[in-house]
């Protein structure tokens, strides 16, 4: 009993001490910017040949600080990458085994849950998410025709999850309701009905529209970040709707790009991390301060990927695929990390990292241990940040597509369950099957980047390595260090184009 009082004294001190730390202020601060639909192709600097769009902040950004080349979501759309990115654990490990969430959505992520946001305050952060949150709210009901009181309170969102401040919208910028959250409040009522989207009509506040969201979004962001005093570390997360549809450039970025609206809104997308990284500046805590950008998923085939190919510009440059799909088009995207005080400018990492990982690095960048029972598929890569290995048991990670098929990387070799793309592009499953390719694919990264030769049937014992590792960390409930657990459906399929799934 002694030894478990002693034990629980010393954690409660060291987590005291870090705290102390933190408020010292001599742990970075974070800036996540999220990008929305954000081909890897799409900032210049990484696509430099066939890329045609000018990203200048990106651009520099990645000169001041690193850029990872083999980054990866965990699924490539949207609600369960962000899942994945605030819990550290595998979408498919909930009960969202495909798809996304709408506007109306409750709330997918419990509060028991364990977030980056909760962890970071837990060692004296502020914490604020700025922008579209797309993992469902338990909005107010209404009463009689009114689906939603808006004068209500909201619940399961994310200050439930450990954000002190929150401003953006419910889902997408398509997705109704089409209207500001604050904290968890509604600013304003839904008085009118709008579309933002061709297929979802739905309430709106009057004044609310499309291409006005990003600069409001800029301008809250901008705000809060030179509002901080200095006497904490903070994390702000920045989930921006754009370039996601729809395709709204503020009427001062039309015809800027030469590549059409896609174009344009992307080169106001690079405007706005420039905004960040100037109020960074302004504010005196760039040097110390994390700022890392990538994207939710590739680039979404409502960009007019072909157009925007026939003028030069091929948003998932060397890869196959866009979003939705399995191929690495859908869910390799652009990472890159400054940290001036660290990071060395101009440097690169070839490692395979995955948007899980933002959790485990986050722990470490406070000096927070994470509990056996969160972020069970989160590795630190900070050991890569400062030109280290990144040290991990973890052997490769998992990829998931919109319609849930698997696939798994592991060094340079990469498994696909699934026939065609398991997404959006063809061939789809059903139309691969009609074909007769084979139930799976298997591509050698390293020698055929752009996943054009399938050594499936060739390679068979690499294959069968590949899903007995890709099959355990399934059922251990966990892929990185520590004891087994459980995920929270009984029974995940594998095997989504067959009859009979192996599990």
């Amino acid at each position: 009993m002694k030894n478990i009082i002693l034990k629980y004294l010393l954690t409660a001190l060291a987590t005291l001490l870090l705290a102390g730390a933190a408020l010292a202020g001599t742990a970075p601060n974070i800036v996540f910017i999220f990008a929305d639909d954000l081909g890897y192709g799409d900032v210049h600097c990484l696509n430099p040949e066939r890329g045609k769009i000018a990203t200048p902040h990106l651009d520099q950004l990645a000169a001041d600080g690193m850029i990872f080349t083999d980054a990866h979501t965990s699924s490539s759309v949207c609600t369960p990458s962000r899942y994945s990115l605030l819990t550290g654990r595998y979408n498919w490990r909930s009960k969202k085994q495909a798809g996304v969430l709408g506007g109306f959505s409750p709330a997918l992520i419990p509060a028991n849950r364990l977030t980056v946001a909760s962890l970071l305050k837990s060692q004296g952060y502020k914490t604020a998410m700025i922008g579209k949150w797309h993992l469902g709210m338990n909005l107010p009901k209404g009463k009689g025709k009114q689906k939603v009181d808006w004068k209500g309170t909201i619940a399961g969102g994310p200050c439930a999850l450990g954000f002190d401040y929150y401003f953006g919208i419910t889902a997408s910028l398509d997705m109704p309701p089409y209207i500001y959250v604050e904290n968890d409040k509604f600013v304003g009522e839904c008085t009118t009905i709008k579309e933002f989207h061709p297929r979802r009509k739905g309430p709106a506040h009057a004044d609310l529209e499309a291409i006005d969201v990003l600069d409001d979004l800029a301008e809250k962001s901008v705000s809060y970040i030179k509002n901080q005093d200095g006497t904490q570390p903070f994390f702000t997360y920045i989930a921006l709707p754009s370039p996601h549809t729809p395709i709204v450039p503020a009427k001062r970025w039309q015809g800027k790009s030469d590549m059409g609206p896609y174009g344009d809104f992307m080169m106001e997308t690079d405007a706005f991390v420039g905004q960040v990284l100037q109020a960074l500046d302004d504010a005196g805590v760039a040097e110390n301060t994390v700022v890392i950008v990538s994207s939710d998923n590739g680039c979404s085939k409502a960009a007019n990927i072909e157009g925007l190919q026939a003028k030069g510009h091929f948003p998932s440059a060397q890869f196959r695929g866009s979003k939705a799909d399995l191929w690495d088009g859908g869910h390799r995207v652009p990472f890159i990390v400054r940290w001036p005080a660290k990071v060395k400018a101009g440097s690169t990492s070839d490692a395979i990292i995955c948007l899980t990982d933002f959790v485990a690095t986050s722990a470490e960048l406070a000096g927070a241990t994470l509990p056996d029972n969160a972020a069970e598929d989160s590795v630190s890569f900070l050991p890569a940040l400062l030109g280290e290995k990144i040290q991990t048991n973890r052997k490769g990670i998992i990829h998931h597509s919109i319609t849930g098929h698997f696939g798994y990387r592991e060094t340079q070799w990469k498994l696909l369950l699934a026939r065609g793309s398991g997404g959006w592009t063809a061939p789809r499953e059903a139309q691969a099957k009609t074909s007769n390719l084979p139930k799976a694919q298997l591509y050698d990264m390293e020698a055929d980047p752009g996943e054009k030769t399938n050594l499936y049937d060739t390679h068979p014992e690499i294959a069968e390595r590949l899903l007995r590792q890709l099959t355990a960390y399934v059922d251990a409930g966990r892929s990185n260090d520590g004891p087994s657990t459980s995920n929270d459906v009984a029974t995940i399929r594998l095997w989504k184009s067959e009859k009979k799934s192996k599990q």
